[in-house]
């Protein structure tokens, strides 16, 4: 990839945990690389006072506990690192944030290129916008000014719908990049190239071929110290809407004209627009909604979601949910998708399995197994194939065997994490992996149903830690006489995934 332009990235809520955990990380390894500019600058934003010199300190401190890192690198990274106090609730301040930017862009000969990363809880989201622009911190007239808005991007339709508004008043829609770091891991972005780059998959990527199409994102951990938070979200704002309805638009998506930003996002809000409403019946019939209990797994208790920290002892939030849903085109027509995550399940994985129908031949339709193909995105990155060879002895009785590829494998070319891509995709103006607001709107609109039936307290379901899930979301599929793949961490195991 090119080297960005020299520019200066903002970083407001620089004291929080994602800065510390994973945008100075992301940055140092982009630094040691040699994939950012010549000249650069990051400035931390935040209330706490420090000087440059111990913010500085206090980051360096958090990479050489956190990180693999070179000493000499991590220093010469370092003296890039720029701090400045102010109130970012209180539109004066930002004078002092301009007067910064000025210095800083002497220094560095950023040209004005900007940056502004809202590592920041939600309610500031359209008030820094707001106080940006009273000081022409937004105008593209000395240099590109970029807005990075990390999710929720709202809290239902409504909110999203009033906090687009927001942010257009102030920055247009080019400047606006929705981040969400599900999009800029490598597995994510293969699906598009495995789909589209091999002549033997692509034709067989429809209807006539596909019988139906599994999207699991599994995590063992509960909540842990996020109880606050997720007891105001749950699981089909935390993960569903954003991460799992974008990773099914991929699967779904017709191929773009070209690729870049425009043709891309155009095709994923065209696959979106055309997800089935759900009416009052699929919302009875084909929506499981669940939450965890305590329980004992090889001898440790796990506790209740209600005991969790932060977490009131009569919520009603949902830890788990699994939809049955289509897509209304021609390509999907009558293809069920089988969508579910949840907490506190058997392991942490994250995949996608598109199980084929059988041959109609019915000298081996009987005994052969269905052809499947399971798209590792998270742990042990992969792709496995399963298919029917003949056993060996009399006879044609088939066996299901695999040929599967690890991404491990490929050693010798350096994998960039999500947030690693997304924050240099960002700087080179490069806005395909990131959500436009057409996408965005089309997503709350389809959840939006759901958030309305589960305010409704008996819609919920109880399930024990490290189980799979409510059992009522078998019925799902075994209504449709199929079943859930039960996924281990390592993706060749192929067996009942019990810690």
């Amino acid at each position: 990839m090119d080297k960005p332009e020299n520019n200066c990235i903002v970083i407001f809520g620089a004291s929080g945990d994602l800065t510390h955990r994973k945008l100075i990380p992301a940055f140092y390894h982009l630094y040691a690389n040699g994939q950012l500019p010549e000249e650069f600058a990051i400035l931390g934003v935040s209330r706490t006072t420090f000087s440059d010199l111990a913010f500085r300190e206090k980051l360096k401190q958090t990479l050489m506990t956190t990180e693999e890192v070179d000493e000499q690198t991590l220093e010469a990274f370092c003296q890039h690192l720029h701090y400045q106090a102010l109130n970012t609730a209180a539109v004066e301040d930002y004078a002092l944030l301009k007067e910064r930017l000025d210095r800083i862009g002497k220094q560095c000969q950023t040209n004005g290129n900007t940056t502004f990363y809202l590592a920041t809880p939600p309610s500031l989201y359209s008030v820094i916008p707001e106080n940006l622009a009273a000081y022409g911190l937004n105008d593209e007239s000395n240099g590109w000014k970029r807005l990075i808005v990390e999710k929720p991007f709202g809290y239902d339709l409504a909110s999203a719908q009033a906090l687009d508004q927001q942010l257009h008043r102030y920055f247009q829609e080019h400047q606006i990049y929705r981040i969400d770091h599900y999009l800029g891991k490598e597995t994510v972005q293969n699906l598009l190239v495995f789909r589209f780059a091999n002549g033997m998959f692509e034709p067989l990527w429809n209807r006539n071929f596909i019988d139906y199409v599994e999207i699991t994102a599994a995590e063992f951990l509960g909540v842990e110290e996020r109880g606050g938070y997720y007891d105001g979200a749950g699981a089909v704002r935390d993960m569903f809407q954003n991460h799992l309805l974008q990773v099914l638009a991929m699967v779904g998506m017709e191929p773009p004209a070209a690729i870049n930003a425009d043709s891309m996002r155009d095709e994923v809000v065209k696959v979106m627009n055309s997800f089935q409403p759900l009416s009052d019946q699929d919302l009875q019939q084909n929506l499981v909604l669940g939450q965890y209990t305590e329980s004992d797994v090889r001898g440790e208790h796990l506790p209740g979601y209600r005991d969790e920290q932060g977490v009131a002892s009569e919520s009603r939030t949902e830890t788990y949910v699994g939809l049955k849903m289509f897509i209304d085109n021609w390509r999907w027509s009558g293809v069920p998708f089988y969508v579910r995550t949840g907490k506190r399940l058997p392991t942490r994985v994250t995949e996608v399995v598109i199980h084929f129908k059988k041959t109609p031949h019915p000298v081996f339709s009987a005994n052969a197994p269905a052809n499947k193909l399971i798209i590792r995105i998270q742990p042990d990155e992969g792709i496995l194939m399963s298919f029917g060879l003949k056993k060996p002895g009399a006879g044609f009785e088939a066996k299901d065997v695999s040929m599967d590829f690890h991404y491990e494998s490929l050693e010798e070319t350096h994998m960039l994490t999500a947030y690693e891509r997304l924050l240099l995709d960002s700087m080179n103006g490069d806005a395909t992996l990131f959500a436009r607001t057409d996408a965005v709107k089309a997503c709350w609109k389809f959840v939006q149903p759901i958030l309305d039936y589960k305010e409704d307290p008996k819609h919920l379901y109880g399930y024990a830690a490290g189980t799979w899930g409510p059992k009522e979301a078998d019925v799902l599929l075994a209504g449709d006489n199929r079943e859930w793949r039960f996924p281990c961490k390592n993706l060749t195991n192929t067996d009942y995934c019990e810690l």
